[in-house]
């Protein structure tokens, strides 16, 4: 067999939020990687190290969770009123595919500095000191999203003292809006999945076959969701991780719910498509406040939340909470008559703190009826980001 060289190629690893991810400027990419395409999926497989039949990546710089599958390619936008074109792939750790049919939240948060620091953001707006206002374009989902970079001496200020459960050490907060969240009517169902409430309804009867009729919330707000009650599939909501990704049984039911409701939202219209779209939608199942220990050993007590709030990515429990579910669970609370919102304990609300299994996380929604339809006008949170190292990734030059 004849030995393939290594290629090398520029890239950063960042920690956005509770995620990591290997962001790369899309001039960087070898040219057949630089268009949609098998070549494109191909290398960012090979750069993550999947897929990996023993499920660790070790051959990638993936970590062998869906937090850490994550790649991102950044380049100048060209739509008027935007900074930064922002494409976003969740690979899949185990199969031979990168779902690219939504955004990730917690990585939004990178976006920004790494813009400002590579030259995707103009010089003449980074102030001295202060905030730099990045407008990012969410090519995934056809959103705008609006970075506020904390900067410090003209260069991005990553260390500070904002703390975000789920990730060690504090860092530098950096406030994201997430404008118009919920999907549009003519947005397309593939990147967007129709209506805020495809269904339209707040809350319908989910028929699950071998589960039963769930109360479920489906909502399209930063990311498709379906909502569920704890109580109502045998749980508490302060579930930590192995309680669920150590049973294959309940793992197979909440890949059951998720197909089903991805049908009834019309992002599928086949069950065995689900599959071949684990990245959306996303299952989460929701609870009145409660005690309980999160996986770091910080007591979250009752009075310490609005509700609790536990979330499927990719096939398992996630750590702490994906960004675009944050904001999924800040729009259907800002709405009163939905599962999220009576859980926190209904009527209008702009914004809900929520426990997690790594602690508690607070969200805001701006929502408001017109013509009888609810709309929220954006969503906001508050991550942070850091470079963990820069320079080039290698992969053999025949792997693409």
């Amino acid at each position: 067999m004849a030995a393939s060289p290594q290629i090398k190629i520029p890239a950063t690893y960042m920690r956005g939020g509770t995620s990591k991810g290997v962001f790369f400027r899309l001039s960087d990419l070898p040219g057949r990687a630089q268009v949609p395409g098998p070549a494109r999926d191909a290398l960012l497989l090979r750069v993550i190290g999947s897929p990996d039949p023993y499920g660790k990546q070790i051959d990638g710089m993936g970590a062998a969770t869906s937090s850490t599958s994550k790649t991102v390619i950044l380049s100048k936008s060209s739509r008027p009123e935007h900074d930064v074109d922002y494409l976003f792939g969740q690979v899949s750790i185990d199969k031979e595919f990168i779902d690219w049919s939504g955004n990730c939240g917690n990585l939004s948060a990178a976006v920004g500095p790494y813009a400002i620091s590579n030259g995707l953001f103009d010089a003449g707006r980074v102030p001295r000191n202060g905030v730099a206002i990045v407008r990012i374009w969410q090519a995934n989902i056809a959103k705008t999203i609006i970075a506020h970079v904390p900067v410090t001496d003209g260069q991005v200020q990553e260390t500070g003292d904002f703390e975000l459960d789920g990730v060690t050490f504090p860092a530098a907060e950096v406030q994201l809006e997430f404008m118009d969240p919920a999907a549009e009517e003519d947005a397309g169902d593939a990147k967007a999945g129709g209506a805020m409430f495809p269904t339209g309804n707040l809350i319908d009867d989910l028929d699950v076959p071998g589960i039963g009729t769930l109360k479920a919330t489906m909502i399209n707000a930063g990311i498709p969701t379906i909502f569920v009650n704890a109580d109502a599939i045998g749980y508490s909501g302060t579930e930590l991780q192995d309680a669920i990704n150590s049973d294959p049984a309940a793992l197979e039911k909440f890949e059951t719910i998720r197909a089903y409701g991805a049908m009834r939202m019309g992002l599928i219209k086949h069950l065995d498509e689900a599959a071949r779209r684990q990245h959306t939608p996303k299952v989460a199942f929701v609870a009145p406040p409660a005690g309980y220990v999160s996986s770091s050993g910080k007591k979250v007590a009752p009075a310490d939340t609005d509700l609790l709030v536990r979330a499927m990515s990719m096939g398992k429990l996630h750590h702490a909470m994906m960004g675009t579910a944050a904001v999924a669970i800040g729009t259907a609370a800002a709405i009163p008559g939905t599962l999220v919102n009576l859980a926190a304990g209904g009527g209008p609300r702009n914004a809900v703190r929520f426990g997690h299994p790594s602690g508690t996380l607070r969200v805001g929604a701006e929502a408001s009826q017109v013509n009888g339809e609810w709309v929220v006008r954006k969503a906001i949170m508050s991550r942070s980001a850091r470079v963990l190292m820069e320079g080039w990734v290698r992969v053999p030059a025949d792997s693409f």
